[in-house]
C-alpha cells in the first residue's frame, strides 16, 4: 500500500504544470504555441525569461518537495524517494488532467536528483551546463542527464529496482526528445543563446 501511495502522490504532484497554468491565465494553451511542449524552454520562447525561470524553479521544487514528503510519510519504505520522484516525472510528462500531454521532465528530474544528493545535483548540473553550452541546445540535457544519473544511482546504491525505474524514465525522455533531435538536424531547433536573449 505504501508503494502505491508513493506512486500516486508523486504522479498527482507531477500533474501540476506551471507552464500550462501560466498560459491559460494569459488566454492560450502553451501546447498550441512554439514547440508544443508544456515546459520551461517553450514558455521562455513564447512568454519570456521571467515566465521560463519561474516554471523551471516550480518544476524543480515540486519534484524535490514530493520526494521529501514521501520519505517523511513512508519512512519504512526504502524506495519511497525514487518511487515518488520517478512518478512525479511521469506525472509531468503524462498528466491525466492535461490528457497525457505535458512537459518533458527535465526540471522534475533535477528536483529529484537534488533531493537524492545535492552534491550529485551540483556536479551533474555543471556537467550538463557544459554539454548544453557546447551543443548550444537545451534538448541534449534531459536525455544525457537521465542516462548519467541512472549510472550514478546504480554505482552509488546498487539498487536494481530503482535503477530499472530510472532506465525506463531515460528511455521515455529520449523518445520525448526525438522531435527536438529532428529539428536540430533540420536546423530548426531553438538555440540556448536565443533563450538567454529572450526578455
Amino acid at each position: 500500500m505504501n508503494i502505491f501511495l508513493c506512486i500516486l502522490l508523486g504522479y498527482l504532484v507531477g500533474n501540476i504544470n506551471p507552464a500550462y497554468i501560466i498560459s491559460k491565465l494569459n488566454g492560450f494553451d502553451i501546447r498550441e504555441k512554439g514547440t508544443g511542449n508544456a515546459g520551461a524552454s517553450n514558455i521562455t520562447v513564447v512568454m519570456g525569461k521571467k515566465a521560463g525561470i519561474f516554471t523551471a524553479l516550480f518544476d524543480i521544487f515540486k519534484a524535490f518537495a514530493v520526494t521529501v514528503i514521501a520519505v517523511k510519510l513512508f519512512p519504512d519504505t526504502e524506495s519511497a524517494r525514487i518511487l515518488s520522484g520517478v512518478s512525479c516525472i511521469l506525472g509531468h510528462i503524462f498528466p491525466v488532467f492535461m490528457k497525457f500531454h505535458g512537459g518533458k521532465g527535465l526540471a522534475c528530474l533535477g528536483g529529484m536528483i537534488l533531493s537524492y544528493n545535492p552534491v550529485v545535483f551540483l556536479l551533474l548540473l555543471l556537467a550538463e551546463m557544459v554539454i548544453a553550452l557546447v551543443a548550444d541546445y537545451i534538448a541534449v540535457v534531459a536525455p544525457s542527464g537521465t542516462v548519467i544519473f541512472t549510472l550514478i544511482y546504480f554505482f552509488m546504491t546498487g539498487d536494481i529496482i530503482g535503477t530499472s525505474m530510472m532506465a525506463l524514465v531515460s528511455v521515455i525522455i529520449f523518445f520525448k526528445h526525438l522531435e527536438n533531435f529532428r529539428r536540430i538536424r533540420r536546423g530548426e531547433e531553438t538555440h540556448i543563446s536565443f533563450l538567454w536573449k529572450k526578455n
